[in-house]
């Protein structure tokens, strides 16, 4: 009886809290309107006439409580209807959304004492928002059992499970992927204090593991791999499928969804997630059933397909469509003064990054973290087994900036918050979890071959192909040396004597009218095809065809190596000085030596592949400052081999077994998927896998998540 009064007491009590924090919450929000109104002109609460302070207070607490109260509830209705709206234009619209609400209020107070102007309207609203959300927050933070009832509200959840009368429930897993930060960029980063989050997590015992990437060290290749076992075919982030006549892109829906396919029906699994796995921000589903902002679904229509309603669960509170807006502004702003800043002190190498990129990169960084971030929060508060998330912040900023500086450093301190954001939810979800962090990749820097040449691998192609070129290139020293190559392997073709059964043996293998080569750049991998050849073209067919091009590639100081079929010795590597050396003898020294081990293997394995470029060029290495040229306007770069792009991370909690055996290495994606796979079985039992299937979507289930700028008090066991 006694236990059963104080809980009732108890109980009691915490019901009274909640009715105090609503007034709390309306004083806060009177007195900012007061305030607001007496510091903007077109803002005002009085009638013509002028009222006494006290109608003033009152009519301030009827707005501020008229507002409130339609932001709770038409606020997610309007979100919801907004889901059809590009996310970009989302956030911005969460500015106007909420200035109308501010409007409706003031209408609705009696006697039309309050008034304001659209434009001021919308900066009201933006801060009584967000002095309502931080308010509330740090009332409820500074209640520990407040603030775990407030997650739970957020996720639709009540109370946490109690231990007393459920058996302890098995750890969840969740992957957290920093898109593009290399091994020793993390551990920089730990070692100038940029990431302290990380950094106590050594201390405390967790791994730090370095593991290789695939040849294409590219994202769409490494995360293939990594959720669903296989990255079989996938020989770059773009490239031209002469079957279908289609061109493949890693990041395009359609690219995806196929990708997707054929993972799952070389494995027969669905994938990593398939088991109560959630899956968010990824090119990639995993299997998961809980899918938000996943491009391999994006494409679908229909009830079935949730990818969006991660924006909905994020926007529909509108403090966190307000404080997302304003970061937003900001990191557009950041981005504008960091370029200005790196022309004005002619920093090089530097590529330009003006135009939409300021845009982009803000999306990238604020509000594709906030809302994944936020997804993420809510998954562990709900309790799924095990969810795998992208943060695409660093790879966005560094392929402009470059791997490493004050522009990436600045990201790098962002993403640690995060983390240590979703380390402290974590105290409060209903069962245990592993936070494991991993990359998919690193970048190496390096001028771009455009700068460093004078043209591009398209333009060096058409030349060595005697093909016509811009004027700017036929000027350049590499231009020429290529044209000049080509008309004299032309010359060479015609006055040499051809009998009868090779010309013949010509025509029969190569048709009369030759198309343009496709030339596609993966960073610093090059892909070259010919549309117009149904199979992979030869050696001896591309020379017998343009004399000059495989010379011209092989011999241009900015390309390491060539990879091209062989009719005699089956495949072969190309590389300067007449290096020739057949696939099958391939090892880690000749011209492959610069790129570290395990590149001879690399090739031979995409050597196999059906979708194997005609010609695949990986540019020039440079081991001692660790550049490489990318074939595409990037001076940070990842893609081929060379240099840290190759060289991913991978830090788990002391609680899971070691990756590999003391003194072994870790090697390509897919083996990095049998490894997460393993810990999965560690932390929640074997897990059965599942046939291939189409990804699905349960019932709707309204995730309303928190913030990742909120105001959160670090719990005292973090």
């Amino acid at each position: 009886m006694g236990d059963g009064r104080g809980g009732g007491a108890g109980r009691w009590r915490t019901a009274g809290r909640a009715p105090a924090r609503v007034v709390v919450v309306w004083a806060v929000s009177t007195l900012t309107m007061l305030l607001l109104a007496g510091l903007l002109p077109d803002f005002q609460l009085q009638s013509t006439d002028g009222d006494s302070l006290t109608r003033t207070a009152l009519t301030a607490a009827w707005g501020a409580g008229a507002f409130g109260l339609l932001g709770a509830l038409v606020w997610p209705l309007a979100v919801r209807a907004l889901l059809l709206v590009p996310a970009l234009v989302l956030g911005l619209l969460g500015f106007f959304l909420n200035g109308s609400l501010l409007l409706v209020a003031l209408w609705l107070i009696p006697d039309g004492r309050g008034a304001a102007d659209p434009e001021t309207a919308v900066v009201v609203a933006a801060v009584m928002s967000a002095v309502a959300s931080a308010t509330a927050t740090a009332l409820a933070v500074r209640d520990d059992e407040a603030y775990r009832r407030r997650l739970y509200r957020l996720t639709g959840r009540t109370r946490p499970r109690d231990p007393r009368s459920t058996p302890a429930p098995d750890a969840g897993t969740v992957f957290l992927q920093l898109d593009g930060v290399g091994y020793d960029v993390l551990r920089d980063a730990v070692a100038d204090g940029l990431m302290p989050t990380v950094a106590g997590w050594l201390a405390a015992g967790h791994r730090l593991t370095p593991w290789r990437t695939d040849w294409s060290s590219q994202t769409g290749a490494s995360q293939l791999g990594i959720l669903h076992g296989s990255n079989h075919d996938v020989p770059a982030f773009r490239w031209y499928e002469k079957d279908t006549g289609r061109l493949m892109v890693s990041n395009r829906p359609a690219s995806a969804v196929e990708l997707q396919r054929r993972a799952v029906r070389r494995t027969g699994d669905g994938g990593l997630l398939t088991l109560d796995g959630a899956s968010r921000g990824n090119l990639f589903s995993g299997g998961a059933d809980q899918v938000a902002l996943v491009l391999s679904t994006a494409a679908r229509r229909g009830p079935r397909n949730r990818s969006r309603a991660g924006y909905f669960a994020y926007f529909s509170d509108p403090a966190n469509a307000v404080r997302t807006a304003g970061s937003f502004a900001a990191e557009c702003v950041r981005e504008m003064y960091q370029s200005a800043r790196a022309r004005l002190r002619r920093e090089t190498p530097r590529v330009s990054r003006g135009g939409a990129y300021p845009f982009l990169r803000a999306f990238a960084t604020v509000v594709e973290r906030d809302v994944v971030v936020a997804a993420v929060m809510g998954d562990m508060l709900a309790g799924r087994t095990a969810v795998y998330a992208d943060l695409v912040a660093y790879d966005e900023v560094a392929h402009h900036s470059g791997p490493q500086g004050r522009d990436t450093d600045q990201v790098l301190r962002r993403l640690d918050r995060a983390i240590g954001l979703i380390a402290t939810v974590a105290e409060h979800a209903p069962r245990p979890y592993r936070i494991v962090l991993l990359s998919d990749h690193g970048q190496s820097p390096g001028e771009t071959f455009e700068s460093a040449y004078g043209l591009t691998l398209k333009d060096l192609v058409r030349a060595g192909c005697g093909l016509p070129v811009p004027r700017r290139v036929r000027r350049t020293r590499s231009g020429s040396e290529a044209r000049d190559a080509a008309e004299e392997a032309l010359r060479g073709a015609l006055h040499r004597p051809v009998d009868e059964g090779e010309e013949k043996e010509r025509e029969r293998e190569l048709p009369a009218r030759p198309s343009e080569p496709v030339v596609l750049a993966s960073g610093n991998l090059g892909l070259i095809s010919f549309p117009d050849v149904p199979h992979r073209m030869t050696r001896e067919e591309i020379e017998r065809r343009h004399p000059a091009l495989l010379r011209t590639l092989a011999h241009h100081p900015g390309i390491g190596f060539l990879l091209v079929a062989s009719a005699e010795h089956g495949s072969v590597v190309l590389a300067g000085d007449g290096v020739e050396i057949p696939v099958a003898e391939l090892t880690d020294e000749g011209p492959l030596a610069v790129f570290g081990p395990g590149a001879a293997a690399a090739v031979r394995r995409t050597d196999g592949f059906p979708h194997v470029a005609d010609v695949m060029v990986n540019s020039m290495y440079d081991p001692a400052t660790g550049a490489v040229h990318a074939f595409e306007e990037q001076i940070g770069s990842h893609g081929g081999l060379g240099g840290a792009q190759s060289r991913a991370f991978l830090l788990s909690p002391p609680e899971l077994s070691p990756p590999v055996a003391e003194g072994e290495e870790l090697v390509g994606a897919e083996r990095v998927h049998r490894v997460l796979r393993r810990w999965l079985r560690e932390c929640a039992g074997p897990q059965v896998p599942l046939a291939p299937m189409e990804d699905s979507s349960s019932g709707a289930e309204a995730e309303q998540l928190l913030p990742v700028d909120g105001v959160v008090t670090p719990d005292k066991n973090q």
